[in-house]
């Protein structure tokens, strides 16, 4: 089904709203100053295991001025059990002390002013400008919607984050743009995951350009035997023990036959294809 990237959004975010009732951050908190904490935390680490340790944090340091007078040292024993703990506690620290210093101990609202703060890049003030203070016009890209979003097709093969966004918000109305964030966030947290996505029981999997790609994989080749060779290509019908790499039209590394590098190449004990769908990663 041709879709054109509007109207697959509008499906999306339409059939993900009915299966996620609170399309929020899973992140806990009750303060600016514990959400900028939070998100800082959250950086190549799950939300699940931010919220065990902020609890004990914010016992500690409770507010910026607190934490401005910590030690990198002091904070990263607390959160060791986060990745990254030694630059993440220098961040915190050296965070808020800046918000001390030239914010007079108050959050700036403008994603311009928090990307000046260590630790927050663009992601990370977007994410605290749309839920702390309503910013209509933050769509934040992280890694889930990364992925989501270029696998479903809502944007082009858009190799960065910057991309992702400014192409999902050429296609989702703007009053939508937090929401949709949030949904794609819990889409990718929970159904579309980096490896082994549930799509068997995916919403929106009929306007899922992945989904209809893994569909036109070659089926299985039955009777293959497996002591003939370890693979098998079916274009020139004959077994060998060694593929070579190529690259498809999409970019993806393929599998290929040595002889005629045809990329129809099937394992010999299991007779499925070797062929992959392209997919997506921020680097």
């Amino acid at each position: 089904m041709h879709l054109g990237r509007k109207k697959r959004a509008h499906i999306v975010i339409d059939a993900l709203s009915e299966v996620i009732s609170r399309p929020e951050t899973e992140l806990r908190f009750s303060s600016e100053y514990e959400l900028i904490v939070a998100v800082i935390l959250s950086a190549q680490c799950m939300d699940a295991r931010v919220n065990l340790v902020t609890p004990d944090l914010f016992k500690v340091w409770p507010t910026f001025k607190e934490l401005a007078e910590a030690t990198p040292e002091e904070v990263a024993r607390v959160i060791a059990s986060i990745s990254y703990p030694n630059n993440k506690a220098k961040h915190l620290v050296g965070m808020a002390a800046q918000v001390m210093s030239e914010y007079k101990g108050k959050l700036p609202e403008d994603q311009a002013s928090l990307m000046k703060l260590p630790g927050v890049g663009r992601k990370t003030a977007q994410v605290v400008s749309s839920v702390a203070f309503g910013d209509r016009d933050a769509l934040p890209v992280d890694t889930h919607v990364f992925r989501v979003t270029n696998r479903i097709g809502l944007v082009d093969q858009a190799e960065t984050p910057l991309k992702v966004e400014l192409g999902l918000k050429r296609v989702i109305p703007r009053d939508d743009w937090g929401r949709a964030h949030h949904l794609l966030i819990l889409h990718g947290r929970y159904t579309c995951t980096a490896r082994s996505p549930n799509c068997s029981d995916c919403v929106v999997k009929s306007a899922c350009k992945y989904y209809e790609a893994l569909q036109g994989l070659p089926k299985p080749i039955k009777g293959l035997d497996p002591r003939k060779g370890d693979y098998y290509c079916a274009t020139r019908r004959q077994y060998f023990d060694q593929p070579i790499s190529r690259l498809d039209r999409t970019g993806t590394v393929q599998f290929a036959c040595p002889k005629c590098n045809s990329m129809n190449v099937y394992l010999s004990k299991t007779g499925l294809t070797l062929k992959i769908v392209r997919d997506y990663r921020i680097d």
